[in-house]
């Protein structure tokens, strides 16, 4: 017996599967195993080929296809991680029902509302139910949101099995959160042409272009002595990382960035007159732009060495993903295909560039290519998180119908006369029961 979406997803967020960025155990935390198996589980039931591997703390399920004819087998991933900022917890859900377009108290006793005032969208979901915390955890849509729809997708077929649809691969991974999701990702054992990750915001979003990352540690050694007599002798590493800092482009900066705009982020300072060090996050869709900011970090460091002695300033950079668009655009049909299904379903595609990565871009970079989409939730990674119900189901219903236009098409939907936001070609609105009549059981 099928369970809804909302039902599952209500049961995914009570179990804590909070990372842990400290510990060096795999999956980081107990949480996400216990999850991992409660998931392979509930595959194993519905009638999938599901293990979880434990080495990785990833969970591998595949549906055989019930199609004749040679289609593409697509892959669907998302995270069992929730972000270790705020605590995941102890959840306890609330639905508001109906909402009214006004503040939602969250905690009366500590005084936590989520408003519109200072969560504009929220007004875009007037009348529909959402899913609330209590102020206390974050709720978790960020992934289990995608979880729940990938699992109910699954559903939906296993449970149908009338319906036509290839082959189809799930794969649920750890530690997302903390930039190790894909590290022990099997491309191979997965054995999907194609895959997409449901782990986005809002419905309708469609992601293949992601941030290049970097991370940079700026370290400053400077010369300890008591201030008393420190006139030409103390060197403060403090106010020399405070000079570093100031000569970064001051709007280039996450708070004043936007789109497609890159920054540099100053994201912990740590340190004391002898030793200072800030860690920074580099990010740029841009690639050359994306060098250019490295570069310059160097060329800082450069010049106080030479202002303050050579030594004194050093800048470690390293690599952390990229821009995933160069692997999709070989393979557009994976947009064109998510832009048909949410068509047919009602819902406006929009294609936006993802301010950060996903396991997706990692994953295109190891040879499955592997855009992103909407997961339907608001406010990741905090107290205020929410996401509609109707999200939740409709974007269900998006990857329905995603598997079942491969089932039809193969890697070439169907030429429509829709276009979104930027201008490029939608394919059809028509469902899969009026397009293919012959496939419905």
């Amino acid at each position: 017996m099928n369970i809804s979406v909302l039902d599952r997803f209500l049961k995914y967020v009570s179990v804590g599967s909070q990372s842990d960025a400290d510990s060096r155990s795999v999956p980081s935390t107990p949480g996400q195993t216990e999850l991992a198996r409660l998931l392979a589980g509930e595959l194993k039931a519905l009638g999938a080929q599901a293990e979880l591997d434990e080495a990785s703390g990833i969970v591998y399920a595949s549906i055989p296809s019930n199609v004749e004819r040679e289609v593409p087998v697509i892959g669907w991933v998302a995270h069992v991680d929730t972000a270790p900022g705020v605590s995941g917890s102890g959840v306890k859900p609330r639905i508001v029902r109906s909402y009214d377009g006004g503040d939602i108290v969250l905690n009366r006793e500590q005084g936590i509302v989520l408003s519109p005032a200072v969560f504009p969208e929220l007004a875009d979901y007037a009348g529909q139910d959402l899913v609330v915390t209590d102020g206390t955890t974050l709720l978790g849509a960020d992934d289990k949101a995608g979880v729940a729809e990938i699992m109910d997708m699954a559903a939906s077929f296993l449970l149908h099995p009338e319906r036509p649809h290839s082959e189809i691969r799930i794969a649920f991974t750890p530690d997302e959160e903390i930039g190790r999701g894909a590290d022990a990702f099997d491309v191979e054992r997965f054995g999907a042409d194609f895959a997409y990750t449901v782990d986005g915001g809002a419905l309708g979003e469609i992601e293949y272009e992601n941030f290049n990352a970097a991370s940079a540690v700026a370290t400053v050694r400077g010369t300890g002595i008591h201030p008393g007599s420190a006139k030409g002798r103390m060197l403060n590493a403090c106010l020399v990382l405070m000079e570093f800092q100031g000569m970064l482009p001051a709007f280039q900066n996450p708070a004043f960035t936007e789109g497609y705009e890159g920054f540099y982020h100053l994201d912990s300072f740590r340190g004391d007159v002898e030793r200072a060090v800030g860690e920074y996050l580099i990010r740029d869709h841009d690639t050359a732009e994306f060098e250019r900011k490295k570069e310059f970090m160097q060329e800082c460091a450069a010049l106080l060495n030479r202002k303050y002695g050579e030594g004194t300033v050093q800048v470690e950079v390293k690599d952390s993903y990229y821009n995933m668009k160069e692997k999709i655009l070989p393979h557009m049909h994976l947009v064109e295909h998510a832009r048909r299904a949410m068509a047919a379903v009602g819902v406006e595609p929009e294609i936006i560039p993802v301010r950060g990565g996903t396991d997706g871009a990692r994953l295109s970079f190891m040879g499955l290519p592997c855009p992103n989409l909407c997961a339907g939730g608001h406010n990741f990674h905090g107290r205020y998180e929410y996401v509609p119900v109707r999200s939740l189901e409709k974007i269900s219903a998006i990857l329905q119908e995603i598997v079942s236009g491969y089932a039809r098409y193969g890697l070439e939907p169907p030429a429509g006369n829709y276009r979104n936001g930027d201008g490029g070609r939608l394919c059809g609105s028509v469902s899969w029961e009026q397009q293919a009549p012959a496939f419905r059981g």
